[in-house]
Order: C-alpha cells, then structure tokens, then sequence
C-alpha cells in the first residue's frame, strides 16, 4: 500500500525516550520531524513558528501534562494532533477530543506504531486535500463576492461623481453660470479618472496584463 506524501511533524512527549522512538518511525516513514518537545511552555510557540502539517503527542509520566501540550499546539497553530497511547484510556481520550486532538493510536511495539501512524497519517493527508480543495472554493467564492462588490461600488460612484456633475455643468452652462459649469465639469472628469483608475489596479491585481487592457481599448 503506498504511504502518504511527505509530511512536516512534529512530535511532543514528556519522556525523552519515547521521542527519541517516535522520532525514528516518523522518519522511516519518509516524513520530516520538524521539532522534539517536551515542554509545555515551548511547544505552543515552536507550533506558531514551524507551522507543523500534524502534531504527534505521546501520553507520558502525566495524563495531564499531554493535555496541556495539545492544548499548546492546537492553540499555536491550525495543526490536527494525533495522541499515542500504551493502553486504551477512554476517560483521557475524551478530554483529549475537548482539547482538540484529531485521532489517537493505542501500541506499544515499534513495527506495529509504524502501522499505526502510516495509515493515521494517510487519512489526514486526504482530509488535507479535501480541505484544501474546500478552502479554494470559499477563496473563490469570496472573490466573487467582493468583485460584484467592487462593480457596485464603481456603478454607483460613477452615477455620484460622473453622470451627477456632468448633469450639474450642463444645468450650469444653460444658466450661463460658466465659472460653475467649469467647476462641475473638472470634479466629474477627476471622479472619472479616480474611477478609471482604481479599476485599472483592481483588473491588474487579477493578472490581467496592461498590454491586454490597451489592446481591448483600442479602436477596430
């Protein structure tokens, strides 16, 4: 069965020699340990800097102790945690789900832990694709929305600023006010141009290039 693709972890346990063990599966297993913790304090500020793509603790010397390290890690960054157990502790299990851990691995033997993560670690990397693909989603939809937002805004101002003060110049000039019809005339062209201008920024922070926009300006 083929592993999961390359995975930045990293792993927190309050005894040195079970992260030393887990350090060594993890890297059998073709992915990369990014940090050895053991410390409460320091694990939440190694998650927020390394952005880990899964957490790995170990229930060591105190139940209490892996919960605040997943606590730390969940809090640090957006990083699922997988608990390893010993044995099955449904009281822990579920204080740890409270706290925010993805799933949890009960073995004690290397080859059998090295199973264990591998199919753990396959799972999340496919929610992590299926996540990605609905975050992309929301990011486009959320693009949408605030491209109509922006044509609304450019209609409206356009209506404000442009048609409204080329009304008033015309108004003005019939009354040979030509000092005020002036006036008008310069503010709408200054809002025409702002206007013109901020959609110019807007089309070319969506990719489009100037050379396109000039093309498609241009008389046939």
């Amino acid at each position: 069965m083929d592993r999961t693709h390359h995975l930045r972890v990293l792993i927190a346990n309050q005894r040195p020699d079970r992260l030393d063990l887990l350090a060594r599966v993890v890297r059998d297993l073709g992915h990369e340990v990014i940090a050895q913790e053991i410390h409460v304090k320091e694990v939440g500020g190694v998650t927020a800097r390394e952005r880990p793509d899964v957490a790995l603790v170990g229930l060591g010397e105190s139940s209490d102790h892996a919960l605040e390290l997943i606590t730390e890690i969940v809090r640090g960054a957006f990083c699922p945690v997988i608990a390893l157990l010993e044995t099955y502790d449904a009281a822990w299990v579920d204080l740890a789900a409270e706290r925010g851990v993805y799933a949890y691995i009960v073995d004690t033997r290397p080859e059998e832990l090295q199973s264990a993560i591998d199919i753990t670690l396959r799972r999340f990397a496919e929610f992590q694709d299926v996540q990605g693909a609905f975050e992309r989603r929301t990011a486009d939809v959320l693009r949408e929305s605030e491209l109509t937002l922006t044509r609304r805004r450019n209609v409206l101002e356009l209506h404000d600023g442009v048609v409204q003060g080329l009304a008033v110049a015309q108004l003005a000039l019939d009354l040979d006010r030509r000092e005020e019809s002036r006036e008008a005339l310069l503010g709408a062209l200054e809002n025409a141009r702002a206007i013109v201008s901020r959609s110019l920024d807007d089309l070319r922070s969506e990719g489009v290039p100037l050379a396109e926009l000039m093309g498609d300006a241009a008389p046939n």
